[in-house]
């Protein structure tokens, strides 16, 4: 066959920076694998992760064929096929019955498929006409975040496009490099115009090297930094008193809330100064348009939950930023441009009627704690290593009849917890397609499937053969499924054709500004300094800071709650959640990371006798983890961080929930997550040193 290059996206979900591919193939071989020049939303770039893509392809480690075992303690996998699985899987559904049946889907599942959601309702037209439970990983991702930002109103996003021409001023709150790549690109076209790049985190960041400020701050005390900034703005009359007026709902009863909520207050949560909150408050009052970008998941974990970017939110409004190019909030993991959208397939509306567990994580160990849920699918997802309180999971999986895991590589939940395994097919040897704020992506098949790898879509199609399922898979193909989901609006009611036709994309139909009508996704129309509709759900009416310690552990109760250093976590270039093993099976990101690095300061690291590159423990109550000391002054004394998803990390991590059940149904997509709030000590291991300390160039990086 002739050397064919052909468009697609990159397997990673670093939404909203997704980037484009092309892929050269030779007699059916990869042949290379480079950056898109043509993609209008990564212009070329690929990260570390994205180039080491090739490794996926001919990877000894692949999952190339069914695999059954009968013991889980042992690694006496037997080949089996398709079918042979199938029957095994559906006979144990049908003796449990579909309310004991359980699917969770992570990222891998999203491969070639993240923005766009075909693949997510694939899954969940399954589980609604078969009527089990199944869950929103959103919960464990964005979803608290946004649930956050959706209770003062302000769940649209504007673009980076639009930040990068009209912003004058732009505050990274928890938003790093490693996770909106193409997002940072923009950010430095508006630096080189005259922008001002606010830099706010709990570590100093890759982000940093751009920032004209950097504001440290402890973990998890977010929102009382946002609430000093409004107590400012307020204080010196510096508010938008129009947009108020018009637009928002609450302003007096906020006025009188914020009284006590002072920089000197802050100050002592914070470890900001109050001189510079009160400068960042006034900078960002005086600026105008002024764009702040919020941060992923890890910004929502630990004492944060879901009211720093509630609290965040407000400060569009007090300065009347939202409606306006350059201003508002930017682009944040899982958010959405105004207009987007496309055509659902999940069947909602045919679910079968019964009693379903809730998105709630707390809820789902529990479920399969009382042996409420028996089978549980894990596709394209290692919950052993992304949920909290690993032990306690590991028990409950422990007493599920059936785990099967559909996955391209083996991981922590397939080696410790599976009984049977299904191989799936990698991005380039399917057809899918992947969504930014402003671009529908194709990702075409350029390759035949390997082994015995199939899609995932051809898992629902033989369960609800043998379960007697209908209209599970209503489509001639999956070239079809995808015309269903594009014919909306937003892509003009595109098809795949029209993508091919178009170099591979079409441009969304939506506006570059969040709310640019200024009607607000609240009750009132406006934005909700004072929610009603949070009091009905049992949560504070106005924005607060409920924890007096900004951990979040002494309020759980678990996880060593006020003793120990603050954990923090966080993402590298080198990983993305549990993708490929946690990293492990691709060469070039294990060398990245040969081991977990764990950021500690000089003065923690001096009191406790340890040096850069000491192996050290990391324990509290709930259990323990090895890591690496990496002494740096980039982190401030008192918390410490690691980059997430590490398998066994989650042994430290509370998983007690967050939001109370009246709460988990507001919104379209789930905010159940746990706290993963957790305070540690940490001392040399006997081991003792685990390799030679690092450079000085690596010091520094």
């Amino acid at each position: 066959m002739p050397r064919e290059t052909i468009r697609t996206m990159c397997p990673m979900n670093c939404h909203p920076t997704l980037c484009g591919m092309t892929v050269t193939i030779e007699d059916g071989s990869l042949v290379s694998i480079e950056g898109d020049e043509t993609n209008p939303d990564s212009e070329g770039f690929l990260c570390m992760r994205g180039k080491a893509a090739h490794e996926v392809v001919g990877n000894t480690g692949r999952l190339l064929t069914p695999l059954i075992r009968h013991q889980r303690d042992g690694a006496d996998w037997t080949p089996t096929s398709w079918d042979d699985a199938l029957d095994t899987i559906a006979a144990r559904m049908q003796a449990v019955g579909p309310k004991a049946v359980g699917f969770w889907q992570g990222h891998g599942n999203a491969a070639n498929d993240y923005g766009f959601g075909l693949k997510r309702a694939q899954m969940e037209r399954f589980a609604n006409l078969y009527g089990c439970q199944f869950w929103d990983p959103a919960m464990i991702c964005w979803g608290l975040g946004a649930f956050g930002a959706g209770l003062t109103g302000a769940i649209e996003t504007s673009t980076k496009e639009d930040l990068s021409a009209h912003s004058e001023m732009i505050i990274l709150w928890g938003a790093n490099t490693v996770s909106q790549a193409s997002t940072l690109k923009h950010v430095e076209i508006a630096k080189r115009r005259g922008a001002r790049i606010v830099v706010v985190d709990v570590r100093r960041t890759e982000a940093s090297a751009l920032a004209d400020e950097v504001i440290l701050l402890r973990p998890g005390s977010d929102t009382a930094l946002a609430l000093a900034m409004m107590h400012v703005i307020v204080a010196d009359r510096s508010w938008d008193a129009g947009f108020v007026d018009q637009h928002t709902l609450g302003f007096a009863a906020l006025k009188v809330h914020l009284q006590t909520m002072t920089p000197q207050w802050a100050e002592a949560l914070t470890g900001v100064p109050a001189e510079r909150i009160i400068g960042l408050a006034r900078s960002y009052a005086a600026i105008r348009p002024a764009m702040v970008v919020i941060g992923g998941s890890s910004l929502h974990k630990g004492g944060n939950t879901y009211e720093a970017a509630r609290a965040i939110a407000c400060l569009p409004a007090l300065t009347g930023n939202f409606g306006k190019p350059g201003g508002g909030l930017g682009p944040r993991h899982g958010g959405r441009s105004h207009g987007a959208g496309f055509a659902s397939q999940s069947a909602t509306d045919r679910r079968v009627p019964g009693a379903y567990v809730p998105n709630q994580l707390e809820a789902i160990v529990e479920a399969l704690e009382t042996g409420a849920v028996k089978v549980l699918f894990a596709i394209g997802s290692n919950v052993l290593s992304s949920f909290p309180d690993t032990n306690r999971l590991r028990a409950a999986l422990a007493k599920a009849d059936l785990v099967v895991a559909y996955d391209i590589f083996s991981n922590q939940t397939i080696r410790e917890a599976a009984d049977i395994v299904l191989p799936g097919t990698i991005w380039l040897e399917e057809i899918g397609a992947k969504a930014t704020n402003t671009y529908v992506h194709l990702s075409d098949r350029a390759m035949t499937p390997a082994g015995d790898t199939r899609p995932v879509y051809e898992l629902y199609k033989g369960l609800a053969a043998r379960l007697g399922v209908a209209d599970v898979y209503p489509w001639a193909n999956q070239e079809a499924a995808m015309n269903a989901v594009l014919d909306h609006p937003a892509t003009r009611h595109a098809t795949v054709a029209d993508l091919r036709s178009n170099g591979g994309r079409v441009a969304l139909n939506v506006s570059q500004v969040a709310y640019p009508t200024l009607e607000f996704a609240t009750p009132s129309g406006r934005i909700e300094f004072y929610s009603e509709r949070a009091i009905k759900m049992g949560l504070p009416a106005l924005p607060s800071a409920s924890a007096d310690d900004p951990s979040g552990t002494a309020s759980t109760g678990t996880a060593s709650g006020g003793s120990g250093l603050t954990l923090a976590h966080g993402r590298t270039f080198a990983h993305f959640h549990s993708f490929y093993d946690h990293g492990r099976a691709l060469p070039t990101l294990a060398a990245r990371e040969d081991v977990p690095d764990l950021w500690i300061a000089p003065l923690d690291a001096a009191e406790r006798g340890i040096s850069d590159g000491d192996a050290i423990d990391l324990s509290n109550e709930q259990g323990a983890f090895q890591a690496r000391a990496k002494v740096t002054p980039r982190v401030p004394s008192g918390p410490v961080w690691i980059r997430d998803g590490w398998p066994g990390l989650n042994v430290l991590t509370s998983g007690a929930s967050v939001l109370p059940n009246a709460a988990l149904t507001t919104f379209p997509f789930a905010v159940g997550q746990a706290s993963f709030a957790a305070r540690v000590e940490v001392q040399r291991s006997d081991i003792g040193r685990a390799r030679p300390p690092r450079s000085d160039a690596r010091q520094s990086s």
